[in-house]
């Protein structure tokens, strides 16, 4: 999964601390982060922007999505909220932001 280590302009891909992986993007800011145990993502993870405002969090199990999955408008609102198991959508209701009001559950 890891693959090529360096973009073309040097800057690492990736890098480990403990069991902790932090993914890069091109410029050098924190794309994700999250455990990585087993050559596979488990727990928690983490996703960013490249402007470094938080985009999704999620968690993940066996290397698999796993729970609930929160994904982030630009303003920081509640974009999508869904719970998956073994990488799959779960049907149910799931949370949106829709144009400035409070969150509401959509069916």
């Amino acid at each position: 999964m890891l693959g090529k280590e360096k973009y073309s302009n040097g800057q690492k891909i990736y890098a480990f601390e403990g069991n902790i992986l932090t993914y890069y993007f091109k410029d050098g800011t924190t794309k994700s982060f999250g455990r990585y145990e087993d050559d596979q993502m488990e727990g928690e993870w983490r996703f960013f922007r490249e402007t470094g405002e938080l985009w999704q969090v999620g968690t993940f199990c066996g290397g698999k999505k796993n729970g609930s999955w929160t994904r982030y408008d630009r303003s920081q609102g509640i974009e999508y909220k869904a719970d998956f198991k073994d990488d799959k959508e779960q049907k149910g209701a799931f949370r949106a932001r829709k144009r400035g009001r409070p969150d509401e559950e959509l069916l």
